[in-house]
């Protein structure tokens, strides 16, 4: 087996472990189903050759499970820089600062919005990362990256109905960030 085959694989182990994540409603699970997915997948892209790729999901990874614990703009901005340093500093091609500008995005949303907003950021940030995906030819992180585009429109959508109609659809994750303060 070739390390393109091998790569290959660890990009649709991501695939497997990320499918589910835009459907959880709390935002604790989100956040650890998304950590755990963008590990991965970090690891695929470091095996791709795509180095600033890697760097930023695994970026993406730390910065996820961190923000649990702290919303704090000191610390958003710590990742923002991490991401932009570290980035820019190996990018070789224009279609690289894609992933950049997307983890620039979901940093903002995992430490500053909350609920459908955070989904809606999210859902531009994956925008990017599909695109980058698609030119690198990573077979796993597109088909993560656009299945992500597509349950996380859906569900925006859903989530959107649901307020509409006046249903909160984020009310549980309400109910335990009351009982955890």
């Amino acid at each position: 087996m070739t390390a393109y085959w091998v790569a290959q694989g660890v990009g649709v182990l991501a695939f497997v472990v990320g499918i589910t994540t835009f459907i959880n409603r709390d935002e604790r699970r989100f956040k650890l189903q998304l950590a755990a997915y963008s590990a991965i997948i970090g690891i695929h892209f470091f095996l791709m050759g795509a180095s600033p790729a890697g760097m930023s999901a695994e970026l993406n990874a730390i910065r996820t499970v961190i923000s649990l614990r702290t919303r704090s703009l000191w610390v958003m901005g710590i990742f923002i820089a991490l991401t932009l340093g570290l980035g820019l500093a190996k990018f070789n091609h224009a279609m690289e600062l894609l992933p950049i500008a997307g983890t620039v995005a979901s940093t903002w949303a995992l430490f500053r919005c909350k609920g459908l907003t955070t989904r809606c950021v999210m859902w531009c940030s994956t925008a990017c990362w599909v695109t980058h995906n698609f030119w690198l030819g990573s077979i796993g992180g597109t088909l993560i990256e656009g299945s992500f585009l597509v349950m996380n429109g859906l569900n925006i959508i859903r989530f959107w109905r649901m307020q509409r109609r006046g249903i909160d659809p984020f009310k549980v994750e309400k109910e335990v960030q009351q009982q955890e303060g």
